[in-house]
């Protein structure tokens, strides 16, 4: 073979380090085991959602990977820096928003924003241009040079968000931010946590409100009795769930299903409407497409419920 043909071997890519990566997490407080055993990984790039019933160990998580608090055992990167032996540089990457946002109420909006920017070494003049485009991006630019006091609960939480975007982090770790926000700030903060997972960053999200986290999620990590609890995702093919199918003459559905031999219950709520099982969207689309070709008059099939509330009740661990 020539030197002109030869092709050198190709490179073996390296995978990216992961935004967040935490091994056998534990720490106790006193006799409760408030972690006890927290394994996952948050990717670069991506939204990943925290998940799990009060008590189960959320915000102490949270507060470690944060570098507020240190775990008993266990290890935690952030950015593949370790959160006990490099502390300063991992909390360096990270923009934290607890979920209860105190302020110094006599301070205005942007009085607040430029003292948090010089606690991250930004000179006076870089911190308020920062602080300009951060209040701007939550919305409260009007309210710049007014004290945190006039501001609502909502506002409050737009502030604190804007606090743990001031240094521009790589990694976002989010505690119930939605929380006494209105519908209106719900989707422009879904839009903003989209627009910088585009960017790279890598966010961790805490909420309750699954159905919104359901939307804007890429991953998910469950959480019970302070342990990572590891659930087939419940949109996967072989998860069976509850779907909603409306039909315009309930007698041909219910004779179809029947037929079909297909399960199903009267649903609540709506006259004619029932309840199917069917293990994710490929066997809904052929269910649909059964019922059509059988001249059943369906007009609607929706999951009963989204797929991390799906999967957050297979876990019934809590009740036992």
């Amino acid at each position: 073979m020539s030197e002109e043909t030869m092709v050198a071997p190709p490179v073996p890519l390296t995978p990216p380090i992961p935004g967040i990566q935490a091994t056998a997490l534990r720490r106790a407080f006193g006799t409760v085991r408030a972690i006890d055993d927290v394994t996952f990984e948050a990717p670069q790039g991506a939204v990943t959602a925290l998940i799990g019933p009060n008590g189960s160990g959320k915000t102490t998580l949270l507060l470690i990977l944060a570098g507020l608090l240190k775990p008993d055992l266990g290890q935690a990167q952030i950015l593949g820096h370790d959160i006990v032996t490099e502390n300063l540089r991992a909390r360096s990457v990270v923009g934290w928003m607890p979920d209860s946002f105190g302020t110094w109420d006599s301070l205005t909006c942007m009085e607040i924003l430029v003292t948090f920017g010089s606690a991250y070494g930004m000179s006076k003049v870089s911190a308020k241009g920062r602080a300009r485009d951060v209040l701007a991006e939550v919305f409260l630019t009007e309210f710049a040079d007014s004290p945190a006091r006039v501001l609502s609960r909502g506002q409050k939480q737009r502030l604190g968000l804007a606090r743990a975007l001031m240094h521009d982090p790589q990694v976002l770790l989010l505690d119930e931010p939605a929380s006494g926000l209105d519908p209106r700030s719900r989707v422009d903060l879904r839009d903003i946590v989209r627009r910088l997972a585009e960017e790279g960053k890598t966010v961790l999200i805490s909420s309750h409100v699954l159905s919104e986290l359901d939307e804007f999620t890429d991953h998910a990590v469950f959480l019970s009795k302070g342990r990572t609890v590891h659930v087939d995702p419940a949109e996967s093919e072989g998860a069976a769930r509850g779907w909603r199918v409306g039909c315009l003459d309930p007698g041909s559905i219910r004779s179809f299903l029947i037929g079909a031999d297909i399960p199903w219950k009267d649903a609540p709520g709506a006259l004619g409407d029932v309840i199917v099982s069917l293990r994710g969207c490929t066997s809904a689309a052929h269910f649909v497409e059964a019922a059509v070709r059988a001249g059943v008059p369906i007009h609607t099939v929706t999951p009963m419920a989204g797929r991390l509330e799906e999967t957050y009740l297979q876990l019934n661990e809590e009740r036992r």
